[in-house]
């Protein structure tokens, strides 16, 4: 690796460039940050980054807002500084799910953030299962969706469940939940909502397949409130399920998502580090796994112009 320079863009993304930079076997580039009395937000790199290849690493806890405002500053910094190539890295892209104009008078803020990142001075974005893959078509720079897939398949093989059934939580995610089913030979369920009368929430009302006495398990790429989530793990309870257990790359949990994840049936959520887990987050029933190698792997090779297919994995 030549050249390579690796900054957290704030505090919060401070563990997750430790481990990035641990991995490489280099250490994180030194950079301020610090606030104004007026709440302006100044960065300085504090070494020199001409003619580098820069990634900017960035995560997305609250405020959210401000960590975009933080990024941005920071791109800026690098581009004024005469670095060759500015990389910025989002495990979970922010306002991912603001994907389209679904409603009249509403924003794509996911645009908006792809031509912001651009404005900013960025040349690439790397990120990982983005909500609709279709983002990636927002840049008119190079972006790269990473998955973590490989590891939540490799998490649940090593538990060697003998009666394992993947479950799509609604027709939508059945492309998915079938993809899975194969990779680990198994037999899929799908939870079949429906309308009632003029109310427009889907109620989970049936199951198709057969789920009675097996070992459930839900994938999906982000879980936020677990509303649906756990609706799910009561049907799957109900229909005799005998463990349920989840996995989901980006773990937002707002709201009430962790006293409701606590109190049901769900016997192991699996996440990964894509989002920092707070410590008031923190309970028995979440296991966290580390996709920073991933990122770090992701990172190598474009510094050193290798192919990167590979790490995309099969839902591209």
């Amino acid at each position: 690796m030549e050249n390579l320079k690796v900054f957290s863009c704030s505090e919060s993304a401070d563990g997750f460039t430790r481990e990035v930079c641990d991995t490489l076997g280099i250490e994180a580039g030194k950079i301020q940050r610090m606030k104004f009395k007026n709440d302006n937000t100044f960065v300085q790199l504090l070494e020199t980054v001409r003619e580098k290849d820069v990634y900017l690493i960035q995560s997305t806890t609250p405020p959210v807002n401000e960590r975009i405002m933080e990024m941005l500053i920071t791109i800026d910094a690098a581009k004024r500084a005469s670095a060759k190539r500015i990389t910025v890295v989002l495990p979970y892209f922010m306002y991912s799910r603001s994907d389209k104009k679904d409603q009249p008078r509403v924003p794509i803020t996911a645009k908006l953030m792809a031509e912001l990142i651009e404005a900013a001075g960025a040349n690439r974005v790397i990120s990982c299962d983005l909500h609709n893959s279709a983002i990636q078509a927002y840049f008119n720079i190079n972006c790269d969706r990473l998955s973590g897939q490989t590891l939540l398949e490799t998490y649940f093989k090593e538990k060697n469940f003998k009666d394992m059934v993947i479950v799509a939580t609604d027709a939508g995610s059945s492309k998915k939940a079938y993809k899975y089913s194969k990779f680990f030979g198994c037999p899929i369920a799908m939870i079949d909502k429906r309308r009632e009368g003029n109310d427009d929430r889907a109620i989970a009302s049936t199951i198709i397949g057969d789920v009675e006495g097996k070992t459930a398990v839900i994938f999906d790429d982000e879980i936020d409130t677990a509303g649906s989530m756990i609706e799910a793990v009561n049907i799957l309870e109900r229909y005799n399920a005998k463990e349920i257990y989840a996995g989901c790359t980006h773990g937002v949990l707002s709201g009430p998502a962790i006293e409701r994840i606590n109190n049901s049936p769900l016997k192991e959520l699996v996440i990964t580090n894509t989002i920092p887990l707070p410590k008031e987050k923190e309970i028995s029933k979440i296991k966290v796994l580390s996709i920073a190698p991933l990122f770090a792997e992701a990172i190598k090779r474009l510094n050193e112009n290798k192919a990167m297919g590979d790490l995309f994995g099969q839902f591209v």
